[in-house]
């Protein structure tokens, strides 16, 4: 801007500042547009434009704007957003190719992070949701140290442990991505919060559907015994007949109708079938049942 005379670069700072601090991403785009018109060779001009450009989901034009302010500028901290708006425009190999260049090695370590959360979104892109996870195991993730960055790596990986299915511990990242995002540039308050309504909600239904299941085998366990009670009376009875018929057949020996009568003492037996009624009405009192990341552009990235 220094290049600019003073009442030129006065006007192209009011549009830019216009640009920072409208809500709506078009409007916060249309204002870089109007700076980028009174000076598109300033490199910081065409980063804001691209910037912008990101935000509003131009993905084109972003990308157009970042190669050309990386151009006149020379820095590569705009990779991350480049790779991001390869992959937006379904340009994978591309996203991957600035991501693996070897010159990233040279760059500091915040903007690395940034590349492996592309990546992590590429994966989860081509239905690789372990790979997603694994691309952001980096040592800052668990060595205790908190940085500027540190909220939008943790909400990156809860976001791919979420993907994958690791619910807990999706929920436990979110929370750690809540308290280091001191600024609140992340939802991640929300996302943990829903997630925790939401793990709670599914015990309950577990629990109860658990508790009713077992009720229903307690009472199916009871049905079972009257069942086998009532059979047991029957076939007393069928004995008791029997040996009544053989004892009227042997008159010569009262003994033996004697005997019969005492086969026929089997027959209440059959009081069996009321235990069972007894055992039915405990499986129905057990039937009861359980009461019952980062910047404001990582936040506009495409789903992955």
């Amino acid at each position: 801007m220094r290049t600019l005379p003073s009442d030129l670069a006065d006007a192209v700072a009011r549009r830019l500042v216009a640009a920072d601090l409208a809500e709506d991403p078009e409007q916060a785009y249309q204002f870089a547009l109007a700076a980028r018109r009174l000076a598109a060779r300033v490199g910081v001009v065409r980063e804001a434009c691209g910037i912008a450009a990101y935000r509003a989901g131009r993905w084109a034009d972003a990308l157009a704007e970042l190669r050309t302010a990386r151009r006149l500028t020379g820095r590569s901290s705009y990779l991350p957003l480049m790779a991001d708006c390869e992959r937006a425009l379904g340009r994978p190999d591309r996203a991957l190719s600035i991501i693996n260049d070897p010159s990233v090695r040279d760059l500091g370590r915040e903007v690395q992070i940034e590349l492996r959360i592309v990546e992590s979104g590429i994966r989860r892109d081509e239905g690789r949701p372990a790979a997603a996870v694994v691309a952001l195991q980096v040592p800052e993730l668990t060595d205790g140290r908190l940085r500027p960055w540190s909220a939008g790596l943790f909400y990156a990986y809860a976001d791919a442990l979420l993907d994958a299915g690791r619910l807990d511990e999706a929920r436990d990242w979110f929370g750690r991505a809540a308290a280091a995002d001191t600024g609140e540039e992340t939802d991640a308050a929300e996302r943990f919060e829903s997630l925790d309504t939401a793990v709670f909600e599914d015990l309950d239904a577990t629990d109860s559907g658990e508790d009713a299941t077992s009720g229903g085998e307690r009472v199916t366990g009871s049905g079972e015994s009257a069942t086998h009670g009532r059979e047991g009376a029957t076939g007393g009875e069928s004995g008791s007949g029997a040996s009544a018929t053989g004892s009227g057949a042997g008159v010569p020996d009262s003994d033996s109708a004697t005997d019969g009568g005492d086969s026929g003492e089997d027959a209440p037996d059959g009081d069996s079938g009321t235990g069972g009624g007894e055992d039915a009405a405990d499986g129905d009192s057990g039937s009861g049942g359980g009461s019952a990341t980062a910047t404001d552009a990582q936040n506009t990235r495409p789903a992955g």
